[in-house]
């Protein structure tokens, strides 16, 4: 890529995290563009349309969430494993504007940072499974589209999303006895 391509690339990049955290994933792309200084035509070729550029907005906070999936994979606990994950997907979610609605509309087009959600939570559903400490059903699609549920219902509000969530677990995983 030139320079100068880069350059409007990652202008375009940082502009719509602002637009975003502004207005939500619905954003005006024309108003992106034009803070940008572009054209709408130079933000398409780009892009290509809104759920690329999501994704590059949103870019490291998915990173985090997949990496921290990976880190999990350690704990000697599967359902402490998932249900942390799941609690910091929330977190992410509630606290970058726009970052729920992306994703269900990644889900929607089977987006690449949607596919890498999902890798990273299979893993740690798979592994909860085995240890018979969430039902056999239990799908990570499922469970994603349940945080995504939380954080859009809950807003900005972390708080009432931890909370939301840690009812929703209760029902997936079954009583221990200790």
């Amino acid at each position: 890529m030139r320079a100068d391509a880069q350059r409007n690339r990652d202008r375009l990049v940082a502009v719509a995290a602002e637009v975003v955290g502004e207005y939500g994933a619905d954003a005006s792309l024309e108003e992106i563009a034009r803070r940008a200084g572009v054209g709408s035509a130079t933000l398409h070729r780009h892009f290509g349309g809104r759920i690329a550029l999501l994704e590059a907005v949103f870019r490291s906070s998915i990173d985090a969430v997949c990496a921290q999936a990976t880190e999990l994979l350690d704990d000697p606990d599967p359902l402490r494993a998932l249900t942390t994950w799941l609690h910091a997907m929330v977190a992410h979610a509630t606290g970058s504007r726009g970052l729920a609605t992306a994703l269900v509309m990644s889900g929607d087009c089977g987006s690449d940072a949607h596919a890498r959600l999902l890798t990273a939570g299979r893993k740690l559903v798979d592994r909860a499974r085995t240890a018979g400490v969430v039902p056999e059903g239990t799908r990570v699609e499922d469970l994603l589209k349940l945080v995504n549920g939380i954080s859009l219902a809950s807003g900005d509000d972390p708080d009432q999303a931890a909370r939301l969530l840690a009812l929703a677990i209760r029902g997936i995983a079954p009583a221990r006895t200790e």
